[in-house]
């Protein structure tokens, strides 16, 4: 089945490999399902089945003029889950994925899941406010539409950057890593790649942490300087009873592709 029709009739674009129990793996802003390419095959070699999708406006799925915010986001996981009549599935979600994840437990429940892994994850709440004092300054946020909305295709080649640690970790990613991940990022819709800074950038996920009641696992590296670690993965640490933490000391945000054997090996261990 290569597309999935959400609620409203937006198209979305689905991999689904393997026949074991079924992993979910959801994207990142701002690129695609096929960001988990390392995580793909080992699941795989693993004997996992393994579903990634397009979020809408994303990749190859359909892309509306509105509708990006976390509620739609969250029913379009549930559009997959029924769809594909998923039963007890693991949920792992990247960075603004961590998003879905949190809404999709508070709107739908846990009856089709098993367990959720956070990594990289904007949850519970990036932006800085008087309740939010660890949080992202409104400004940033402001500044990013702006770049994308004056040449985007400069933006995410700086951005990607920053988002693998370029110039601040040991081991950075390859060139080669940075094209693809440029070539997955244009695919984009130009207005969901802007709306969407809004909904990870300002979706406070805290009432969400409470609908985490399965057994969750956090990553986060230290060094991540596109969704700074305290205001996400320390405080959805505090916030979600029982969860597992694990911190990736000097690890940027990408670090599915800058420690992806650790990662790999995190995952299987936690879904097994």
């Amino acid at each position: 089945m290569a597309f999935i029709e959400a609620k409203d009739g937006v198209q979305l674009h689905v991999k689904d490999l393997g026949t074991g129990h079924p992993v979910v793996l959801i994207h990142g802003w701002p690129l695609t399902g096929d960001m988990f390419e390392y995580q793909t095959l080992a699941l795989l070699e693993a004997g996992y089945r393994v579903i990634t999708y397009d979020r809408r406006g994303f990749g190859q799925s359909g892309h509306p003029a509105d509708t990006y915010n976390y509620d739609v986001f969250a029913d379009d996981l549930g559009a997959v889950l029924e769809s594909l009549d998923l039963q007890k599935a693991h949920l792992v979600g990247f960075s603004m994925g961590g998003g879905e994840i949190a809404r999709y437990l508070a709107r739908h429940g846990t009856a089709r899941v098993a367990k959720a892994v956070l990594v990289s994850s904007v949850v519970p709440y990036l932006l800085k406010d008087v309740s939010n004092p660890d949080g992202v300054d409104s400004s940033v946020f402001a500044d990013m539409k702006a770049q994308v909305r004056e040449d985007r295709f400069a933006f995410l080649q700086h951005f990607a950057k920053t988002f693998y640690g370029v110039g601040l970790v040991s081991k950075p990613v390859s060139q080669g890593v940075l094209d693809w991940s440029f070539v997955l990022a244009v695919m984009a819709s130009p207005k969901a790649t802007i709306d969407c800074i809004d909904a990870f950038g300002r979706t406070d996920f805290r009432p969400d942490l409470k609908a985490f009641t399965i057994p969750t696992l956090i990553i986060h590296g230290t060094s991540d300087k596109t969704v700074p670690i305290d205001p996400s993965g320390r405080a959805a640490a505090a916030g979600i009873s029982g969860a597992k933490f694990i911190e990736y000391d000097g690890e940027p945000h990408g670090l599915f592709a800058t420690a992806p054997e650790r990662l790999n090996r995190d995952l299987i261990e936690f879904l097994g």
